[in-house]
């Protein structure tokens, strides 16, 4: 799995990557066949009291490309709510995914001769 977290407009510490980290073996641990995620980490400066601390992942998995993003004031709160979301939609494509149909019962062969 190719993983990328980058940041616009503030700096990735250890302690947000690590973070994104943790919270992102949730998701993989429903869903292991994941490919490539690239979380993006960005502050958007509309006004001063009236920062916008935005995140998102763009999750390819085999088969689909995932894209979530969220937006909160806290940025640990906002790759929360990402993981969240995240998680719904890697689940919902798993249970699209995995095959629900089963087996037809083997016929036993009593009632091939039947006439």
């Amino acid at each position: 799995m190719n993983l990328t977290i980058s940041g616009h407009h503030l700096e990735v510490t250890p302690a947000l990557r690590e973070y994104v980290l943790t919270k992102l073996d949730r998701v993989t641990r429903h869903f292991d066949q994941v490919v490539d995620v690239t979380v993006l980490l960005s502050v958007e400066k509309q006004k001063e009291k009236d920062r916008r601390q935005k995140a998102e992942v763009n999750l390819h998995v085999k088969g689909k490309d995932i894209f979530v993003e969220t937006a909160h004031e806290d940025l640990y709160a906002a790759i929360d709510q990402l993981m969240d979301k995240l998680d719904r939609q890697v689940c919902r494509h798993k249970d699209k995914v995995q095959d629900h149909h089963h087996a037809s019962p083997k016929r036993d062969g009593m009632w091939d001769n039947a006439q």
